[in-house]
This record gives C-alpha cells, structure tokens and sequence, in this order.
C-alpha cells in the first residue's frame, strides 16, 4: 500500500499550547477544511513538513505563523507601517496617488497578498472607508486575515476585510459601481527585490496573469479608476491595453490605470 500523501496544508499549535490556543487553532481548521495536526508538549514539526504535509499554519500566543521546508512569515506590518508613517505626515504614497484614493472611499484589493496594499489604504481611506482585500490563495489568506485581527490600525483607520475567494469570481457577484477604485497587483512574471516576507509570497501566490475579461468586470464595478501595479521589464500592462504612467526611472515597478466614465 502507497504512503498516504502529504496534505497541501495544515494547521498546528506552537509548542506547549494551552487549551484556548488549540481550541482557537482547531476552530481554524474546521473553518477552513484543512486536517489539525496535534502537538505534544516540545514536539518539532520540521519533520512534518514534506511527510505530513508541505505547508502549516502555526497558530501561537503572538499570531500566525506561514511555514513550509523554505522558511517561514509571520503576518507583520513591515513596509506599510513606515508608508503608513510618511502618510500621515504628508508625504505621497505612489500607490495613493496613483489609485487616487480620498477618505470615505470603498476600496477593492484584488490581490491582498501580504495585505501591505490594503494596510495603507486603510489610512487614506480614513475611518469612514472601505477596504476590502481578496485573496484566492488559502495559506496568505489565512496567514493575513488573522494577522488582521490583531494588526492595531488606529483610529485614523478603517479595517481591512480580508476575503478567500479567487477575483474573477468575486467580481461577478458584485453590483456595477460599488467599489470607487478596484486594484490589482498581478505576481509578476519574475523575481524582483523585495522586503523580507517576498520569497514566501512568491512561493504561495496565485501566478496567474491578470486577463482582459477580469479587467472589464474590474471596470464595471469601478466607480473611478481601475488601477494595476506591473513591471517595467514585462508587456504585462500592454496586453490589457493600458499604457506605463509617467514615474520614476529608478524603479522595477509601473502603473497602468484606467478612469471609468463618469467617475
């Protein structure tokens, strides 16, 4: 008889779990259809990983943790705090700007990612905001939404909605023009410098490209702009029709955008 198969991911406890966390952690796993793996007091999981599964979600008493035979993330505010900080002293944000984004808007990350995006836009937006964040890939999900719950955005802030559920999809539901700027930032197509926490992304993200018939619904549901973070060395953006807005020369990064009559 063959080996049973790795699971693709599971949930576990950090070592010597106290019955609230396995509780919490088991509750996780239900929730989200993946096996809860059982540790005993000082027990590793290193060789779990490969064996027993290729992934975990480690729930311990400062979070979630993102773990596979690579290395591991822990949801953390990194980047977007500091962006967060420049912002509130009147400095620009390229994403903000080019986004447009004012307080009171419903803002629709497609691609939540880390949630570094959604973190400062929670702060453009302001408290009378919306930010709602999709993710369509179960372990960033988990690993985001929960460092959601806990993550202190302040009262200058809205909170960030995280949602498992694959864009394309999601869109189709949606209403015409009920988000004010719809925003998409595709995994590019090859590696680039990043803060700490990219590698894990790249790992664990859906690399699928951003197609003509997601940015039509993107476009429908949109009440201003349409807004798609791309890569200079690729023709990803060109493929939709959107052309480079003017930027830095000192960036890997462009912007495609596109307004929506009317908005």
């Amino acid at each position: 008889m063959n080996a049973e198969a790795p699971a693709p991911l599971a949930v576990t406890t950090s070592a010597n779990p106290d019955p609230p966390l396995i509780a919490q952690a088991r509750a996780a796993a239900s929730a989200w259809a993946v096996p809860f793996f059982p540790r005993r007091p000082g027990e590793g999981v290193a060789d779990w990983l490969g064996t027993r599964t290729a992934a975990l979600l480690v729930f311990g008493r400062d979070g979630v943790t993102l773990r596979d035979a690579e290395g591991q993330h822990a949801f953390h505010g990194g980047m977007a705090h500091l962006r967060r900080l420049r912002l509130a002293e009147g400095e620009p944000d390229t994403f903000v700007r080019m986004a447009d984004l004012r307080p009171g808007d419903a803002v629709l990350d497609c691609t939540l990612g880390l949630g570094q995006d959604a973190i400062v836009a929670a702060l453009a937006v302001g408290p009378q905001g919306r930010v709602v964040g999709l993710e369509k890939r179960l372990a960033l999900y988990a690993v985001v939404s929960e460092g959601l719950k806990t993550y202190a955005l302040g009262p200058d802030s809205c909170r960030v909605e995280a949602v498992h559920a694959d864009a394309s999809e999601y869109l189709r539901t949606l209403p015409s023009r009920s988000f004010d700027i719809v925003f998409f930032d595709p995994m590019f197509s090859k590696p680039r410098k990043a803060q700490p926490g990219f590698d894990v992304l790249r790992r664990f993200a859906d690399h699928a490209p951003l197609t003509p018939e997601t940015l039509a619904e993107a476009e429908r549901v949109a009440r201003r702009w349409v807004v798609v973070k791309g890569a200079k060395y690729s023709d990803d953006l060109k493929k939709l029709g959107l052309a480079p807005e003017p930027g830095s020369r000192h960036t890997d990064v462009i912007w495609g955008r596109r307004r929506i009559r009317g908005g």
